[in-house]
């Protein structure tokens, strides 16, 4: 498995000088104008150091996994898995995102679907896959109560904010809110305090 951590850049780690680009495996054949773009956009990508990326088989970029480490905020010390799906469409089709770990979030449901607006309706083919991931961290440090998927954790967000700090610790360590058990992410002995 090829993976990229931290703040590098987003080449393939175990390319050599000379080597060309393409993955063991890959067709022979013509790229397709998507594929162009994808491979410059990780080429030129610099990962924050919340960021890990994982390509997988790296036979094609046009599935990956993110894994999120968010340094501050409410979910702060847990890591969040994200996979993405990148359409053949692209850059005039946004990526397909979905969050793998359960959450207590307002902008990601209990299923992995995440509201955020350039993954929607503000999309632009000039947005990258950098764009989205410095959009995935702001929803970790920002999240957004006016525009929910979990309309009950926005309502105890915008509500009571303490109270809001004590239910995502909850779900953090395993516990259960509004009829939903989530995995355990930090351990209750690790002191983790919002």
């Amino acid at each position: 498995m090829i993976k990229i951590f931290g703040a590098g850049r987003g080449k393939r780690a175990d390319k050599k000088d000379g080597e060309d680009d393409k993955a063991p495996g890959a067709q022979t054949g013509r790229k397709q104008a998507f594929e162009i773009r994808l491979q410059k956009e990780m080429d030129e990508l610099e990962l924050p150091s919340q960021v890990q990326m994982d390509l997988g088989n790296a036979k094609s970029l046009a599935e990956f996994v993110l894994n999120i480490s968010p340094d501050e905020g409410f979910w702060k010390g847990a890591q969040y898995v994200f996979k993405f799906r990148i359409p053949s469409a692209y850059p005039h089709e946004p990526p397909k995102v979905k969050c793998e770990t359960q959450v207590y979030h307002p902008n990601i449901d209990t299923e992995g679907n995440i509201c955020l607006n350039i993954l929607r309706e503000d999309w632009k083919p000039v947005l990258s896959i950098s764009s989205i991931i410095y959009g995935l961290l702001y929803l970790f440090l920002e999240p957004n109560p006016s525009d929910p998927l979990n309309h009950d954790a926005a309502k105890h967000l915008r509500n009571n904010r303490k109270d809001f700090a004590t239910k995502v610790i909850r779900t953090l360590q395993g516990g259960c809110i509004d009829g939903f058990n989530y995995p355990t992410l930090v351990s209750r002995n690790s002191g983790y305090r919002y």
